[in-house]
């Protein structure tokens, strides 16, 4: 007796030119780990990001073998297909996709314009405007300190679009005792809006 296979959760993951790397990387090793398919596309800035914050290892073309060495072989258990942010006729560019959610993590202040105003001018805000239009969760890890009145209100518009605004801001009440301690606990909060359990940080007990 056959047993059909078990579907993957899909969820598409951008990573664009904000600091914040492991931010991305926590992300992603944690869906992986979870036996999604991610979707990803990383700017060109990204890319850069990656690379400068975590070393060439980390380098989009490596990226599974450094989350498997960094957070061990479970992230295998996961998929992904890595697409160019100049590919707007990839699969994510399309709402007829199975894709069920995005994050934008961490979300350069480029970015989070193009996608409030819907500009759609690479695979990165053309998969965000699928996720708005389609109804579909998109969160967005804005990265940027202080924040002009146009970043502001960039953020206002993608909010009143249907988008979560989740700015890379960790709590301390679980007391952290490292950056990897600090990207679990924003890693953990993307994971709860996406509807998944974790136990990347306590709850608070009050």
């Amino acid at each position: 007796m056959s047993s059909e296979p078990v579907k993957r959760r899909s969820i598409a993951v951008a990573v664009t030119g904000a600091s914040g790397a492991v931010y991305a990387t926590r992300t992603m090793a944690a869906l992986l780990e979870r036996g999604c398919h991610l979707e990803v596309v990383i700017s060109d800035y990204g890319r850069r990001l990656l690379r400068d914050e975590l070393g060439e290892s980390a380098a989009a073309d490596k990226l599974l073998d450094y989350l498997a060495s960094k957070y061990g072989d479970v992230v295998r258990r996961g998929t992904h297909t890595l697409y160019s942010n100049r590919d707007l006729g990839a699969k994510i560019a399309s709402g007829s996709q199975g894709c069920e959610g995005m994050v934008v993590v961490p979300c350069s202040m480029k970015s989070l314009a193009g996608i409030a105003n819907g500009l759609s001018r690479n695979l990165v805000e053309r998969a965000a405007d699928v996720m708005l239009k389609e109804r579909r969760r998109l969160i967005i890890v804005p990265r940027e300190t202080p924040m002009s009145l146009p970043q502001l209100r960039n953020m206002v518009l993608c909010a009143e679009a249907g988008a979560m605004i989740m700015p890379a801001m960790p709590a301390f009440y679980q007391m952290p005792k490292t950056l990897d301690d600090l990207a679990d606990f924003m890693a953990g909060k993307i994971l709860s809006s996406l509807g998944f359990d974790h136990e990347l940080y306590p709850s608070w007990e009050g």
